[in-house]
Order: C-alpha cells, then structure tokens, then sequence
C-alpha cells in the first residue's frame, strides 16, 4: 500500500480542522477523558468540526482508520488500525489506514512516559493505545447498531454483527456499513463502552490472527513504497548543510566563491546552525557543500562541547561514580542499600563502560518545506517520530501557531530515535522562510554522522552485599552520563528535578527480589547532542546489570540461571521466559569450544531472556556468535509475525551495538564519516535467531526495544564462561578483547 502523496501542489494556506474526505460516508469523532472514552460525537464527512476523526466509514464500505503514530518498520499502521477494527467488527479487507494529524488532544498517548504527547518511541504505541483504540471501534460499532436498530424498529439487544454487517438474526435481515452510513442519525454523545462491552479475548477475530499480514509490507517489498526521500512537489529546490561540528559553534567565516561557480548552485546562506548550499539538483548542492568544507571556520568560544574528548574524559566519569560530593539523584530504591553494604559479610564489585553510538538508520534524514508568502503557515513533508513536535518547532520558527503547519506524514526508512529530534524540519522551515521557494533538504550520510545525535557515553558502578549466609540483600548502581532528558525532553527532565528518566531507564530491577536496592545517576555536562536509541537506557543499563548478575552467582558459587530463578520467584512471567530459552537452547549441555551466556530483561512490563553461543579467535580478538535463543513474553500478542520479526530486528541491531558500533568525540566533533570507519553487523556475521512468544491474555507491553537488551550481557557472559575474563566494556571489539585476555 502506499500512505504518501509525492506529486502534492503546496498548500500553505493551512486548515487542519477538517474532516476526512472521499467518496461520501460517515465519520466517528471521538473525544477521550481519563480511562475509557466515554464522550464523542459524529457526523457526516461534509460536516466542520474542530476534531478529527478516528474512522470514516464509506457508501462503498471502505473503512478508513486513523492511526496517529509514523510507520518505520515497527508495524503500528496495520497493528493499530487492528486493534479498532476488531471491537468495529470490521471486514478487514475493506480496512485502509491513514495518517492522523498532529493533534495530542484527539490522537495523543496516555502513557505516562507520552503524558498525552502523540509520537512513536520507547515501544509504547501498542502499549499506550490498546483500550483508546478498542473504545473507540466499540464505539462507532454500537453508533452503527443504534442507527439500525432504530430503523428497523427492533431492541438494540436483537442485534449483533459480523464482519462490516449489523445482523438481525431473528427476521434473517442484514446491512452493511456502508448502507447504514447513508440514513444514520448521528448522535451529540457517545454511547459510554464500559470494560464488559468490550469483546472478550477468546472472540478476537482479528488480533492474534497469523494470516493477517502488515499492509505495508507489499509495497516495499515490490518497490512501490514512497518515502520522504521520494517527495516531489512543484517549484522544488534542494539543500545540503554543512552543520556546526557541535552544538553551539556558528560559521564564523565563509566563502561560498567556489561554490557558486558550480553549476546548478543557486545560493549559499550562512545560518545560525551552519551554512545552506541550495540548487537545483541534489549533486550541485552537494558539490558546493563540500567545496564549503575547507572554506568555512567556526567560532566555538563558548561552546561547552569544544573541549570534550570521549577518551580524555574517562578518568572524571570514573570519579564522579565514587565521589561522595558528586550528588546522585535516585531513581529507583528499595529498603536500605546504604545500611546494607555497610554491614554485609561481603561486598562484590564491579564496573561497566558503553561507548558513544549512532542511530545508523538507512534513510538519509530529510524534510520538505514550503513557508507561506505570509511566513504564518507552512506545510511539511517529513517522516517523523514525532509528528506534533515538528509542527511546534516550525511555528516557534515562523513565530505562528501548530495548527498553522501541516504536516504530511511519510513511511519512515528507519528511526531507532534519531528521528525523534526535529533537528531537520527546523533547518528546512528556516531555509524554505529564507528562499521563499519549496526545498528539500538531505543530510549525506557523512553530514549525518557529523551532526549525530548519539547514545551517550556511559560508566557502571555496580556494589552488591551479601550477608554471612551468601544470600543477595544489597545492591547499588550507580551511572555517570550526559542526561538524554536534557536535551530531547527538558519539560520532563525539570519536572522530575533532574532525572534522567530516558538515560536511566532499566536501573529499576523490581523484578528481581533484592531487599535492598538503589539505583541513581550522576549527570555529565558535556555539551554532546545526545539522543535516545534503540533500547533506550536499558540499552546501556541491562548491560551492567545483566553482566554483575552473572559476577554475583559466581562469586556465590551458583549457577547463573538459578539464581536468576532465586530471585524472580515472585515473577512468574520472568520465571516462564528464563525456563523456556534455557530448555530451547539445551542450557546445561557442554559445547565442545564454544561457550553459552545468558541474560533476563524486562522493559515497560515486556519480559524477555537470551541465551548465546559464542566462541572466540584468541589470535584476532574476533568474537563469533553462532547462534541466539530468545523468549519474550509480551502479554497479548496483536500480530505475531511482527512481534517476531520486531524480536529478530531487535537481536541483529543488539548484536552490532555489542560487537562493533562506538562514535569517537575529539574537541566536540564526531571522529567518524561513514560506514567505513563507523560498520555495522553484516550478513556474514548473522547467527542463527531461534525465538518463542509466550503469549497471554494480560494487556499488550510493546516489542521495539526488548530484544536489543540480552544480547550484549549475554555475549559478555558467554566469553567468562569461556575464558575466565570478563568483558565490561562496549563494543566487544577484537581490540579490547584481546587487550582483557591477553
């Protein structure tokens, strides 16, 4: 299927208070209050109304689905739409969705990670959007079975559907959605859906059915799928920027002689963030780009980042970890860690390091914008994370409102977070208002990296006490780390007095029966433009915690699989997730060179554990993982297929997060340029995947980030078993490994 429109004439004179339009037929508006939406109203798609609509049912029995997060390989334009369409009872055949507008009133999230903010991140769409979505399908189907009802002049109770068809059993009659969208009589309130009106687990129809497969899959698999880096609109002109190496520096001095000479370069603009090469075709500007690169210098005075160093820094980040004066904040605690490592029989130790990564997703990061004549409105072309703030930030720029931006939401060629920023509208809305001309502007991979966004550089104290019987009774974590909040969520990060919430996500180890817990963070001021990546913190933070789970087993003399079994005794989902990949992977049989490690981890309630099998080349470093056994519990499964392939994607972008990815930073700027100095996993290092879902009945707890958090303890924990040396520090790069072995 294709949701993009690539041959748009501009239309900046922007109205988002609009209704879906077509071939005629009925529009369910809904509105949300807290818990179960309870209020609505809908009326006939020639109506006005300052809401948008969650479905539109067509004469024709089309039915069009709202779905009010961007699509980047995640699934959520067919698993979203699925969730609606089974409590409408929709034919799915008939189903189509279609990108909501930016409107966090109508569409936002309720999770408290979102607070109502409407954008795909953190593996919390399904999540966040299972019961919003099914009140509204139960809704508009009993608007449908009240209009016929009173039609046919028959109790609503007589009345029951099938797929896209109200059915009066009694008399034999039936009538499609369509028809009915015709003579409905729309009705100023909702009917209010209460928990029992919803459809019962055992009669989903839909959701869990193995032979619906995602709608947007067709499309790019035969090459028709139209992504942002497709759009074309008329009058269009092209950008490239050469950015600030840092945030903060600005183009001191510029000269653009010989790039003007080049042909098909029509202007250069120095800009607060860097400077603009526009021309008529992509290869000019990037010509003149590069022709700019020699000729431009900066002024960094000031900029906190001109000074750091990834390497160099090191040594503080290790001080700060113990310094008493280094004022952590917590973020998770438990009982007493203090007074337990205080007094425990014995304390073990241990210290963890990650390196700066980048997002490396595949399509370039691109935006089209055209400003109006007016400068008040704007319309946009972007594959975004987040749809609304991009409208923020182009009226911030143009000095208008939200709704004076339209946004066209494109099909997204990889996100992983870095797409969560709206670095890219804000330098193509502050182009386009300069030029007065439509403009796309396409960062070169090269000036992509140079301008990352990265996973921040991050280092583990980890303390764990045991009392004089061996027993586990205290634990401390401590990170030290640039905050990510900071920068990409600073309302958040001031009302929860500093912490980090994305940065320090999965230190909270409820799961795991330890009396006594504290985990908390020290923040770096670094001035690197960090960012959330795949994983988010528990990216990061599973690591350190998986790997001295395995350091406190073996210092207690126990198998690292049952004292993970020890300590989730009160979690049974844990407990199901760690017996099935230790029976799926044979855990206990001996591999003749080879070793196996293991790692648990849960995120927003999504349980998942990993087993590896690796063996090593001690002469080159070169760790080889032959094969990886994943089990996930991910409460109510909406598509299986996706939670696998999610499972699968997952796995392969941990694994090149273990093995290989790391972003050096001298004097503020990033040391790497493309994939032949930053590489990524290849085909030829891909193990085996074997993985199982334990599925349930309890609410849905997202796929995105789960399967990136074993793999990388596991693989450390794999390599002690197999040499007696512990790897705590990523990448796992030969370098480093034949450094701790030697």
């Amino acid at each position: 299927m294709n949701t993009t429109q690539t041959q748009n004439k501009p239309d900046v004179q922007i109205n988002r208070r609009h209704f879906l339009a077509g071939a005629g037929g009925l529009t369910f508006a809904i509105g949300l209050s807290e818990g179960l939406i309870t209020g609505a109203f809908a009326q006939s798609n020639d109506s006005k109304s300052s809401l948008s609509a969650w479905v539109t049912i067509g004469f024709d029995d089309t039915i069009t689905i709202m779905t009010p997060t961007g699509e980047m390989g995640q699934g959520t334009l067919t698993s979203l739409p699925l969730i609606l369409a089974e409590e409408l009872d929709a034919d799915w055949s008939r189903v189509k969705p279609e990108y909501a507008p930016p409107n966090p009133q109508i569409f936002g999230n309720p999770n408290p990670l979102l607070n109502g903010g409407q954008a795909s991140l953190a593996s919390i769409a399904v999540t966040g959007y299972f019961t919003k979505m099914r009140v509204a399908g139960a809704q508009a189907r009993r608007i449908l079975m009240d209009a016929v009802a009173q039609k046919w002049n028959v109790p609503l109770s007589e009345l029951s559907t099938e797929p896209s068809t109200v059915v009066h059993a009694s008399s034999g009659r039936k009538i499609r959605y369509g028809e009915i969208a015709r003579f409905a009589t729309m009705p100023t309130q909702a009917p209010k859906i209460n928990p029992e009106d919803l459809k019962p687990v055992n009669r989903f129809r839909l959701i869990g059915n193995k032979s619906i497969g995602r709608l947007d899959v067709p499309s790019k698999v035969n090459g028709t799928a139209k992504y942002g880096i497709d759009v074309q609109v008329p009058g269009m002109v092209f950008a490239s920027v050469l950015e600030s190496p840092m945030e903060g520096a600005k183009p001191d001095f510029v000269y653009s002689a010989d790039a003007l000479d080049i042909p098909g370069v029509l202007q250069v603009l120095p800009l607060p963030f860097g400077v603009a090469v526009i021309g008529s075709t992509v290869e000019a500007t990037r010509a003149g780009r590069n022709a700019l690169k020699v000729q431009t210098t900066w002024n960094t005075s000031g900029v906190v980042a001109a000074t750091f160093d990834s390497e160099l820094a090191k040594p503080a980040y290790e001080r700060h970890a113990k310094d008493p004066q280094a004022k952590p904040l917590d973020h998770f605690k438990r009982g007493d860690a203090s007074t337990s490592l205080q007094s425990a029989n014995k304390i073990i130790e241990s210290s963890y390091w990650t390196e700066h990564c980048y997002h490396a997703q595949m399509e370039p990061m691109n935006c089209v914008a055209h400003v109006a004549a007016d400068e008040k409105s704007a319309e946009l072309w972007v594959g975004t994370q987040t749809a609304f703030l991009a409208t923020v930030v182009a009226a911030g720029i143009l000095k208008t409102t939200p709704d004076k931006i339209k946004i066209n939401q494109q099909l997204i060629g990889g996100g992983f977070g870095r797409r969560i920023a709206a670095d890219i509208v804000a330098q193509t809305v502050v182009i386009a208002n300069a030029i007065k001309k439509p403009v796309k502007l396409i960062l070169s991979r090269e000036d992509d990296m140079a301008a990352a966004r990265p996973r921040p550089m991050t280092y583990h104290r980890m303390q764990a006490a045991l009392d004089p019987q061996g027993q586990l009774v205290g634990w401390h974590h401590r990170i030290v780390a640039e905050n990510v909040d900071a920068i990409a969520a600073p309302p958040r990060f001031t009302a929860r007095g500093g912490r980090d919430y994305i940065g320090w996500n999965g230190m909270d180890i409820e799961y795991y029966n330890v009396p006594n817990i504290m985990a908390e963070g020290v923040r770096e001021v670094r001035g690197m433009r960090v960012q959330p990546l795949r994983g988010i913190g528990s990216g990061h933070n599973k690591f350190a915690v998986e790997c001295f789970v395995d350091e406190v087993a073996i210092a207690r003399n126990m198998d690292v699989l049952a004292m993970r079994l020890e300590l989730t005794k009160q979690e049974p989902r844990a407990q199901a997730v760690l017996q099935a990949v230790a029976e799926m992977a044979d855990w206990k049989k001996p591999r003749k060179g080879r070793a196996l490690g293991l790692a648990l981890a849960e995120y927003h309630g999504t349980f998942a554990a990993g087993i590896v099998e690796v063996s090593l080349n001690k002469s080159s470093g070169k760790i080889k993982v032959h094969q990886i056994w994943l089990t996930v519990d991910p409460g109510l499964v909406i598509q299986h297929d996706n939670v696998l392939a999610q499972l699968e994607g997952a796995a392969v972008y941990g694994l090149s997060l273990a093995l290989i990815e790391e972003l050096n930073i001298q004097k503020g700027a990033v040391v790497q340029s493309n994939f032949n100095d930053y590489p990524v996993l290849r085909m030829s290092d891909m193990p085996e995947i074997h993985t199982r879902i334990i599925s349930s009945n309890a609410p849905p707890t997202g796929m995105g980030e789960i399967g990136v958090l074993p793999i990388a303890p596991a693989i450390s924990n794999a390599i002690f078993q197999l040499t007696g040396k512990r790897l705590n520090h990523l990448p796992m790069s030969p370098k480093r490994v034949k450094k701790v072995i030697a």
